[in-house]
């Protein structure tokens, strides 16, 4: 079963998303917080395997609480899912900053949602298609990347990196087999070892890398060929795909 955490100020959606989590055969709620304070305490007590958080609460806001949910050892292993109304770019990067594996909004289907806590609990990461062109556009409009450190791709391969240029595009694994013309197994392989030796979490934050390291900016971003970013999956579909 995955565990799931609702951190959000209004006890209505709180209840909504629960009953849609309790719904799911092989999801379950254990906990709910209308602060910040509150999730960053009941995901040290509870240590859920998704937290589900709102951005703008009282006490503390999702970020700041994602952001102590995220380097706290302890609780480290709790992967975020940001739902929100807001799209804003300052959310977008300051959450995938502080830590979270994805970021949707509040108006994604059910079935997307639930799909969305399966691959964050997996251990990838995802973003809402129209939070990505809005997080492209940001660094576009960037003469520079915000934070160069050219160091941190020290020891990544030429084929490394190139993948990794491609998952900063918003292309799935199965997508980077077929343009790469690879094995399935080989680009997990690929993926895995970015994950490790540049020492993040998910396929979210590798995005952060490749636009702060300077190796994806203005001259090669595009969106992918299906005209989008990384697309939340429909039931059914598994994380690696």
């Amino acid at each position: 079963m995955i565990r799931v955490l609702i951190a959000d100020d209004q006890a209505l959606l709180r209840g909504s998303f629960r009953l849609l989590v309790d719904l799911a055969p092989d999801c379950t709620t254990v906990a709910e917080a209308g602060t910040g304070a509150e999730a960053v305490a009941l995901t040290e007590r509870h240590r859920p395997d998704v937290v589900l958080m709102d951005v703008r609460m009282p006490t503390m806001d999702g970020i700041e609480a994602t952001r102590r949910i995220c380097a706290d050892p302890a609780t480290a292993d709790s992967r975020v899912l940001i739902l929100t109304t807001f799209d804003l770019d300052e959310y977008v990067y300051g959450a995938l900053r502080a830590g979270a594996s994805g970021f949707l909004l509040k108006d994604t289907p059910p079935a997307d949602l639930l799909a969305g806590i399966r691959v964050v609990a997996a251990g990838d990461g995802l973003l809402a298609p129209t939070v990505t062109r809005r997080l492209i556009d940001e660094f576009v409009r960037r003469p520079e990347p915000a934070r160069p450190l050219p160091r941190r791709l020290d020891g990544i391969t030429e084929r490394e990196r190139e993948v990794l240029a491609l998952i900063a595009r918003g292309l799935s694994n199965t997508e980077l087999a077929a343009h790469l013309h690879l094995s399935l197994a080989t680009v997990k392989t690929h993926v895995g070892r970015l994950l490790t030796k540049l020492a993040v979490r998910d396929r979210a934050q590798l995005v952060i890398v490749a636009y702060e390291t300077g190796l994806v900016g203005p001259a090669t971003t595009g969106l992918n060929d299906r005209g989008g970013g990384p697309v939340v999956p429909g039931p059914g579909v598994g994380p690696g795909a």
